[in-house]
């Protein structure tokens, strides 16, 4: 197994830095946390490139807050200098991360996303009769840091830059010595990355040939309901002696023709709806908007730029007719006629 090294002092690297800032604040450029780390841009990246070089990098200075969408989740925001280190890192490390990544892994990747594992579970579903679908319960808060540092050893031998991963994994804690905080573009990297062992595993050991895995959703689909249940049983398995993690209640076989609800989606062998709850975040989003936009609270830029991304998420389903109603209803116009 070849390892990757001497990562440390390139994240430190000026250019790094300049392009981790650059991802950074993409998207947030009007906010005053930004705006003010940016007037003095140098001298910033200056004071976090000494401190790298020094290895006394601060970690965990974190603003709490809670959001409902749909779930309840405990969110870390980071202060922006922070943002911009893990941005650095993972300007680095990703590519580490993608190497050893198998195809049918979605999330964290270049190229990837929610849309194409919603395509590709359509094509499985026509491909084959029966869906497992499962998902990991408290997938974030479980992560135990001694197997992840364990998992990340196996891919980097860089001393330095692993006592950075020690640092960041214990500047949280959701249970003694287990979970990353969501916000952190490193957790969504290592959150992704610690399943990436199971992946192997049911590629490489069940031989599953019809697997998909968007973080800690997957489904599993295959030629009969035997074949499957056992199957079910070996994951259940693996996951909780190697990984320490736990199936959510409510795991469902059906058939592929029946449907499966993914992402958002209820994906078919021949079609892709969306689901009760995705039309419900969808009205529930533009009203909030509209009223953003009436209260001055978003500019009509940021509101329509917004409103765009939800209604997008819709154009990926057959539901045109749903898009055209309440598009209508909002007082936007619908983009397929």
């Amino acid at each position: 197994m070849k390892r990757t090294g001497d990562l440390y002092w390139r994240i430190a690297e000026p250019e790094n830095l300049r392009l981790a800032f650059w991802k950074a604040q993409k998207g947030k450029q009007d906010r005053p946390e930004i705006q003010e780390y940016r007037d003095h841009l140098e001298e910033n990246l200056d004071e976090l490139r000494g401190s790298i070089l020094d290895r006394d990098v601060r970690i965990g200075d974190y603003r709490y807050f809670t959001v409902r969408d749909p779930k309840t989740r405990q969110i870390c925001a980071a202060p922006f200098n922070e943002r911009v280190l893990h941005h650095a890192i993972m300007n680095l490390c990703e590519p580490v991360f993608e190497r050893y990544a198998i195809d049918d892994t979605y999330a964290c990747r270049p190229g990837k996303g929610t849309h194409r594992a919603m395509l590709r579970a359509r094509e499985f579903a026509g491909r084959f009769p029966f869906c497992l679908k499962m998902d990991i319960a408290h997938y974030f808060g479980s992560i135990d840091h001694g197997v992840l540092m364990a998992l990340l050893e196996r891919r980097f031998k860089d001393s330095d830059l692993l006592a950075l991963f020690v640092t960041i994994l214990a500047s949280f804690e959701a249970d003694p010595g287990k979970g990353l905080p969501i916000g952190n573009l490193t957790s969504q990297h290592f959150a992704n990355f610690y399943l990436g062992w199971f992946d192997h595993f049911v590629k490489e050991q069940l031989r599953i040939k019809g697997y998909v895995r968007y973080m800690d959703d997957f489904l599993v689909f295959g030629r009969n309901r035997q074949e499957l249940r056992a199957g079910l049983e070996v994951i259940r398995a693996f996951l909780a002696e190697e990984l320490g993690l736990r199936l959510k209640e409510g795991v469902q076989l059906k058939p592929s023709r029946a449907g499966v609800s993914f992402l958002g989606y209820r994906v078919f062998p021949d079609k892709v709806s969306l689901t009760r709850r995705s039309r419900e975040r969808f009205i529930m989003r533009f009203q909030k908007y509209e009223g953003q936009l009436a209260d001055g609270v978003l500019s009509e830029t940021e509101a329509a730029r917004r409103m765009q991304a939800v209604i997008g998420f819709t154009e990926w389903a057959d539901a045109a007719g749903f898009r055209r109603a309440a598009l209508k209803k909002y007082g936007a116009q619908p983009t397929d006629g």
